[in-house]
């Protein structure tokens, strides 16, 4: 674990498309949790969002891909729900993979920047 005085490196990637975030870390959250409750009232209840936000965090998805990322299925608490559709793996396992790929590209990089910080080696003046 770093600690207060060590730098950290913190990337946020967002598929902007057609002036809608179409994908981020939100999201991609937001997938795992509606994979994980098959709801989207429970998947927003675990990120602390409400019905309406989560609702339309899906339907931005689902706009923005070919295919919808979730499907729903009506019916209450008993009978309804919501799944990760086989395109929303394969977009949630791109963007995991994307963002791995974009932190291990970022590292030389960042450590050249840390390294000029105050605190962080021998400062040169």
């Amino acid at each position: 674990m770093k600690t207060a005085s060590e730098p950290s490196l913190i990337l946020k990637i967002r598929i902007l498309h057609e002036d809608l975030f179409a994908f981020g870390p939100g999201k991609a959250a937001l997938l795992d949790a509606i994979a994980r409750h098959a709801s989207i009232s429970g998947a927003g209840r675990e990120l602390g969002l409400s019905y309406s936000k989560t609702r339309r965090l899906v339907d931005e998805m689902n706009l923005s891909f070919r295919a919808p990322l979730v499907e729903t299925s009506r019916g209450g608490s008993e009978r309804g729900g919501a799944g990760v559709t086989e395109a929303g793996r394969r977009v949630l396992a791109a963007f995991r993979s994307l963002e791995a790929k974009a932190r291990e590209a970022a590292q030389e990089g960042f450590r050249d920047l840390a390294a000029e910080l105050k605190g962080t080696g021998p400062e040169v003046l």
